[in-house]
């Protein structure tokens, strides 16, 4: 199944693994769609991908709130 997506804004990098791929926090437009906040690994041009979650800005704002609340100490 081929489907397109854009970059649209890259907000963050979450880690970097030795092979050079990156655990990225961006705004992604999947098939022309309104973009979404996604967390995935993406190769160092974007070229490939793998498996990641896709949020709405409303799920994004519940994640944040979840987070906020752990106690990570």
């Amino acid at each position: 199944m081929a489907f397109d997506f854009d970059v649209v804004e890259e907000c963050g990098v979450l880690s970097e693994g030795a092979n050079g791929w990156q655990k990225e926090l961006n705004r992604v437009s999947w098939n022309g769609r309104e973009p979404k906040y996604d967390i995935r690994d993406w190769s160092p041009k974007h070229e490939r991908m793998r498996k990641g979650i896709t949020l709405t800005v409303d799920e994004l704002v519940e994640l944040k709130r979840i987070l906020n609340e752990l106690d990570l100490d």
